[in-house]
C-alpha cells in the first residue's frame, strides 16, 4: 500500500527534476500573485484617497441643510442653529461639526473677475474638520471669529493676477435680493492638489459673511465628522429622529460620483484578479501537461507495477500544490517589499490633469489591508487547486501499455 508521505516525497523530488522549467513557472506564478496584490493596494489607495479628499474638501461624513437648499443654494434656503440642533449634535459618535454660510458669489480683483462659492466658517471648528487650515501655503489661517480677511486658492490668485495682502471685492446677493459687495484683504492663500478646488471656493469668517449678506445666526449647512464611516448611518438615523424638519444626508448622496468611483475600484479589483489568475492557470496547466508527457512511461510503469491511478492523480496534484504554495510565499513577500519601498506613495504628477479629472492628487499611496490579501490569496488557492486537478486526472488516465511503449 502506497503511503501519503511517500507520495508527497515523490511529488517534491519530481518538482525539481527540471529546475529551469520549474523556476520559470514559479517566477510567472509569483509575478501573477505580486501583480494581484500590488494592483489591489494601488486601487485601494486610489479609492481611499478619493474618499478622504471628498470628506476633507468640505463634505464631511454627514451634512444638514434646509430641505430646499440642495436644489437652490441661496441664502433664503438657510436655517437657524438653535438649541435643539446643538443638542442633537452632542451624539456620542459625532467627533466634530461646523456650521457654515455657503452662497454663490463673484470675486473681483484689479485685473479680473471670477464666479465661485463663498464659504463663511467658524475658524475654530473648521480647523479640525476640513482641509483649509492645513493647506495654507502663504499668509495665515483666520486668527479668530472677528478676522476681517479672506482666504483664496493659489490658482484663483494666479487667475485674478493678485497676491497676498492685496484687496479684492466680493459680490453676492443678500436676503432682500439685492446686490451686496464689500472689499476684503487677502490674508491667506491655500494650495490643494486639485485646481478646481482652488478656483471654486473663497473663505471668510461667518461674522464677515453675515455682515456682507445682512443676516444673523443663519446657516446654509452643518458638516459633521463621525468616529468612522461605520457610524454614519446610525448617526443619520438619530439626527433624522431628533431633527425631522431638516434635510440630513450622508456623503454618498451628496457626492454620488465619489461613491461610484469607490465602487468601480472594488469591481475592477475582482476583474483584475480573475484576468491575472487565468494567465497563471495556463502556465500551471501547460507545465504539468508537459511534465506528464515526458513522464508518461514512468506513470505507465507505476501502474503496471500495481500503483492505483488515484495515487498518480494525487502525486501530480500535490506537485501543482507545491508550486502554488511556493509562488504564493514569494509573491506575498515581494508584494510587501514593493509596498514598503513606495513610502508615502508614487508620484504621478506627470499625469496631473488626468488625475485631477479623476479627483485624485499627484501622490497615490499603496494601501494593503487584510481583506485584499485574503481575497487575492483565496482566489489563487481555490482556483489553483481546481486547475491542478485536470493535469493530474490526465496522468491518472494513462493506459499502462500505451504509456510504456511511447517513444
Amino acid at each position: 500500500m502506497t503511503s501519503l508521505p511517500l507520495i508527497i516525497a515523490l511529488a517534491w523530488r519530481n518538482l525539481w527534476r527540471n529546475k529551469r522549467r520549474t523556476a520559470v513557472i514559479l517566477f510567472a506564478m509569483a509575478l501573477g500573485v505580486w501583480a494581484m496584490i500590488v494592483t489591489a493596494a494601488f486601487m485601494r489607495g486610489m479609492a481611499l484617497q478619493v474618499l478622504d479628499d471628498t470628506i476633507d474638501n468640505l463634505t464631511g461624513h454627514i451634512q444638514i441643510h434646509n430641505n430646499n437648499y440642495l436644489d437652490d443654494p441661496v441664502i433664503e434656503n438657510s436655517f437657524k442653529t438653535n438649541k435643539a440642533i446643538e443638542s442633537a449634535l452632542q451624539h456620542t459618535d459625532i467627533i466634530n461639526w461646523s456650521n457654515r454660510i455657503r452662497v454663490p458669489a463673484v470675486i473681483s480683483s484689479e485685473r479680473d473677475t471670477s464666479g465661485l462659492v463663498l464659504v463663511g466658517i467658524d475658524p475654530e471648528r473648521e480647523a479640525d474638520l476640513s482641509f483649509l487650515k492645513s493647506s495654507i501655503s502663504e499668509g495665515q489661517y483666520f486668527s479668530g471669529a472677528d478676522d476681517k480677511g479672506i482666504i483664496i486658492g493659489k490658482k484663483l490668485a494666479e487667475n485674478l493676477e493678485t497676491r497676498l495682502g492685496k484687496r479684492v471685492v466680493v459680490i453676492t446677493q443678500n436676503t432682500r435680493n439685492e446686490i451686496s459687495d464689500r472689499g476684503f484683504r487677502i490674508t491667506g492663500i491655500y494650495d490643494t492638489p486639485t485646481e478646481g478646488m482652488e478656483t471654486g471656493f473663497v473663505f471668510m469668517t461667518r461674522r464677515s459673511a453675515e455682515t456682507l449678506i445682512g443676516v444673523a445666526n443663519l446657516s446654509s449647512e452643518i458638516a459633521i465628522i463621525t468616529r468612522s464611516l461605520e457610524h454614519v448611518d446610525p448617526v443619520i438615523k438619530a439626527l433624522k429622529s431628533d431633527l425631522p424638519d431638516l434635510d440630513i444626508q450622508s456623503w454618498q448622496t451628496i457626492q454620488p460620483f465619489t461613491q461610484l468611483i469607490v465602487e468601480m475600484y472594488g469591481d475592477f479589483q475582482y476583474i483584475w484578479h480573475l484576468i491575472v489568475f487565468l494567465a497563471m492557470s495556463f502556465g500551471i496547466i501547460n507545465t504539468l501537461l508537459m511534465t506528464i508527457f515526458e513522464r508518461s512511461r514512468e506513470f505507465g510503469l507505476f501502474q503496471a507495477l500495481g500503483l492505483k491511478p488515484r495515487f498518480i492523480l494525487m502525486q501530480v496534484w500535490i506537485e501543482s500544490m507545491f508550486m502554488l504554495a511556493i509562488a504564493l510565499i514569494i509573491g506575498n513577500l515581494v508584494s510587501w517589499l514593493t509596498v514598503l519601498s513606495t513610502g508615502d506613495g508614487i508620484d504621478v504628477s506627470a499625469f496631473a490633469k488626468g488625475m485631477e479629472m479623476a479627483q485624485l492628487s499627484n501622490i497615490i499611496p499603496f494601501i494593503i489591508i487584510s481583506e485584499d490579501l485574503f481575497l487575492a490569496n483565496s482566489i489563487v488557492i481555490v482556483l489553483g487547486m481546481l486547475t491542478g486537478l485536470y493535469p493530474a486526472w490526465r496522468a491518472s488516465r494513462l493506459v499502462p501499455a500505451n504509456a510504456i511503449t511511447r517513444v
